[in-house]
């Protein structure tokens, strides 16, 4: 079972995403393990602050390091600890993979202006950022890392086999999809995808993910290209 600790001051973030849809569901049956460590609960401050100005001016808040160091050592038992900041590294597929067969993480979601340095210099194994972007709390990022985590436990996808074709598999995104009716406003599903030719459509799903992997994301098709050298070369 994948197991995640996420330590945070808003554990009340993530009661309704933990009971929802496939997560919902493995979370409920036991295949994916989850605790809420609300922050406040490790504060030795009378109000249950956590922050506190930054040493050497400005405006922002910083996460204190008394609290956090704390629910670490109490609430880790044995996982790796991830930071979730716009400054970590970026999560990708590989990452996710790894992350699973090391059984889960310890999640500590920032918050303000990051945490105490020597938090992360004593306790963290991985920073880690969903995207080059900022968002107002670690929380929407912890929620997305443990989403595509637990999507590898055995038993969440109803059909295992759908975690081979998808984006980022074999380095590429994912085909179009489509379904009922055959004619939509005058738009046909593409031939080859009802004709019963299961070579053929194979092929076809394949040039699809190179032509929009291609056009959208020229970086992973440089990847994918050089892969293949790669490839050829051994």
């Amino acid at each position: 079972m994948v197991s995640f600790r996420i330590i945070t001051l808003f554990p009340e973030f993530f009661e309704s995403p933990l009971k929802t849809g496939l997560l919902g569901k493995a979370v409920s049956t036991g295949k994916v393990g989850i605790e809420l460590v609300d922050l406040k609960d490790y504060s030795e401050n009378g109000h249950h602050q956590c922050d506190d100005y930054t040493y050497g001016g400005g405006k922002g808040m910083v996460l204190r390091p008394e609290p956090l160091a704390k629910a670490i050592e109490a609430k880790a038992g044995g996982l790796k600890v991830a930071l979730t900041t716009a400054s970590g590294g970026l999560l990708d597929q590989a990452m996710v993979k790894r992350v699973h067969s090391e059984g889960g993480l310890c999640l500590v979601c920032g918050r303000y202006e990051g945490v105490d340095q020597r938090v992360i210099d004593a306790f963290v194994d991985y920073e880690i950022s969903i995207g080059d972007f900022v968002l107002s709390g670690g929380e929407y990022a912890a929620l997305c890392i443990v989403d595509a985590v637990s999507r590898y436990e055995l038993g969440f996808m109803t059909s295992a086999e759908s975690l081979l074709e998808e984006s980022f598999e074999g380095g590429l995104l994912e085909y179009p999809h489509y379904t009922r009716p055959e004619e939509f406003r005058g738009m046909k599903v593409p031939e080859v995808l009802v004709s019963g030719n299961h070579g053929a459509i194979a092929r076809w799903r394949q040039e699809k993910r190179i032509e929009k992997t291609r056009s959208v994301r020229p970086d992973l098709y440089r990847k994918y290209l050089l892969s293949i050298t790669r490839g050829e070369e051994q």
